[in-house]
């Protein structure tokens, strides 16, 4: 088995309006497009893990990036380094999907507590791949991501996708 993936991260907009330079119009376009091929170094990930889940009202989840999750063809997934993180948050959700924070987390912020909340029908992106990665995954319990959800009530649902490295 092979991968071969692109990473698209794009923001265009227009404004309209006067201007210091005289135009009615302002039509920026940021773009960062990543090729990562099969393998273990800089431009490259060899495992692919997504999926769609569901966490409880006032719950969360811890996914252990090595040895527990298995990939759509049942391999399991035994990731050595992160190199590309997309978690959408359903539309439909009420409360917010909250990603850090596990018991002896994975490295992904820093800080005592770290966490990032984002709201129904938003999305937290990120992605290094340069020859170290993201994060590396360390062993033991040091390999979850912590999933969560913000409130009471009602779940939340959303889609997952990590690129990693083996080694």
């Amino acid at each position: 088995m092979g991968i071969r993936a692109t990473l698209t991260a794009k923001m265009s907009a227009l404004q309209t309006g006067a201007s210091d330079f005289g135009g009615p119009s302002f039509n920026p376009t940021l773009e960062k497009i990543i090729s990562l091929a099969d393998g273990v170094g800089a431009n490259q990930a060899d495992i692919l893990w997504t999926d769609e889940r569901t966490v409880g009202a006032s719950s969360s989840e811890d996914l252990d990036l090595a040895g527990v999750l298995t990939d759509a063809f049942g391999t399991v997934v035994a990731a050595a380094e992160v190199v590309a993180i997309l978690i959408i948050a359903s539309a439909a959700n009420t409360n917010n999907v909250v990603v850090g924070d596990a018991t002896a987390p994975i490295p992904l912020f820093a800080g005592t507590n770290p966490t990032f909340s984002f709201k129904p029908g938003g999305f937290f992106f990120v992605a290094a791949p340069n020859a170290a990665g993201l994060l590396t995954v360390g062993a033991g319990s040091t390999d979850d991501l912590k999933i969560a959800n913000s409130g009471a009530g009602t779940g939340v649902t959303y889609q997952i996708g990590i690129l990693a490295r083996s080694a």
